[in-house]
């Protein structure tokens, strides 16, 4: 590709961002502000808020090639087979064309025995697509699972920055699910498989391991714009045994009660857990299996006491009855908060065809299984947030 100029990175660029961080290489993105990060102490958190799940850089052009720089932390876990390494997707007036790794890169290994952490720095990569010629809407989606610090873009021919279009804004928050754990591209995680669906701007606050109902999260969905919001909670809570019945409550009416704080009576979602067997009638907390991770798979195992239970110990049955209740108290009041079941995502049914292979995690396949049953159920008519 000859004859590419600079394109500067410009904030305008940049979609489904909550902040962008200006660092000594470029721009980095952050789905959480600065003063919630300064609030969170959980370093899982910390890496995977500045993962850019559902960013994308949306430019205008007549341009027929384009390249990105940027430097990718990639993560892997001592013992435990590689992650895919996760890619850029191109995106032409809105059809899906093309996807490329970002080489080089830098790798955060953790030893899940000690916690302790090594980097090993790769350094940037660049990620070149030919485009089709004519005027079109250009995106790049970012890699969802890897820290990405954006350094250079480059064009043949001028680039504008497409500012919002009138489509409604999804503010979605919820665990690793949500941020596309096991989904190979950016666009096949289930938020952005229903987003693209039913045409909407979508912010994904989806956490790895961190949907648990924290005061900042709350905060920072109370101040984004937002045309429709939605929460989906419980195995994070599970899994972490952080949690139990007598809390529960309280605290989804206290994170309820904050978002409503900034959006009085824009639809409000609650989305029950889809299902995870391991973790249904059994407590947490979760834990990796030892015996398959000396066989070089990475799975996972509940080992709490089912005994527990009636004593206040959650399970995602549990869990599920508590969101119901809360929601159906809080509708006597607030007509536009919603129940959405996760069951009906994937359920007891789908499991002999779509087994989660971690035991915890959907894959590709299911992730748009589930994306696409999300906007059937939400955003056709008669759904919560019918689109057009």
């Amino acid at each position: 590709m000859t004859g590419l100029q600079p394109v500067p990175l410009t904030p305008d660029l940049v979609h489904g961002a909550v902040e962008l961080e200006t660092s000594d290489g470029g721009l980095r993105p952050h789905r959480l502000p600065a003063w919630a990060r300064a609030q969170n102490a959980d370093p899982m958190l910390a890496i995977n808020e500045g993962q850019p799940a559902g960013v994308r850089l949306v430019l205008r052009t007549t341009a027929t090639a384009v390249e990105l720089d940027a430097v990718v932390t990639r993560r892997a876990l001592t013992g435990a087979p590689a992650r895919p390494e996760g890619q850029v997707d191109l995106v032409v007036d809105g059809e899906v064309k093309d996807g490329a790794v970002v080489p080089n890169g830098d790798l955060l290994t953790t030893d899940m025995t000690t916690g302790a952490t090594t980097l090993v720095e790769g350094g940037a990569g660049t990620v070149r697509f030919p485009l089709p010629a004519g005027e079109k809407t250009v995106e790049l989606w970012l890699p969802h699972q890897e820290g990405v610090e954006l350094v250079a873009l480059r064009a043949d021919a001028p680039v504008t920055a497409v500012p919002r279009d009138g489509r409604p804004r999804w503010v979605h928050h919820g665990s690793s699910i949500s941020h596309g754990s096991n989904a190979v591209r950016p666009t096949g995680t289930w938020p952005v498989v229903a987003a693209r669906t039913a045409g909407l701007d979508l912010v994904n606050l989806g956490f790895g391991g961190s949907a648990v109902l924290d005061p900042f999260v709350a905060r920072t969905m109370r101040d984004l714009d937002a045309d429709l919001l939605s929460l989906k909670v419980g195995i994070n809570i599970v899994g972490g045994d952080l949690m139990r019945r007598r809390v529960l409550g309280p605290a989804l009416h206290g994170f309820l009660d904050t978002v409503r704080e900034g959006h009085p009576t824009t639809p409000l979602l609650v989305v029950t857990p889809v299902l995870c067997p391991i973790h249904e009638e059994t407590p947490g907390p979760g834990s990796v299996d030892v015996e398959a991770l000396r066989e070089g798979r990475l799975v996972f195992t509940a080992t709490g006491d089912p005994a527990e239970v009636p004593a206040g110990r959650l399970t995602l049955r549990t869990v599920r009855e508590e969101l119901a209740r809360v929601v159906e108290q809080r509708r006597a009041d607030d007509p536009n908060l919603h129940l959405v079941d996760g069951l009906a995502m994937y359920g007891p049914d789908d499991v002999a065809a779509h087994p989660l292979p971690d035991a915890l995690h959907p894959d590709e396949e299911t992730h748009g299984l589930m994306g696409e049953r999300f906007a059937r159920t939400v955003f056709a008519g008669g759904g919560p947030f019918p689109t057009t």
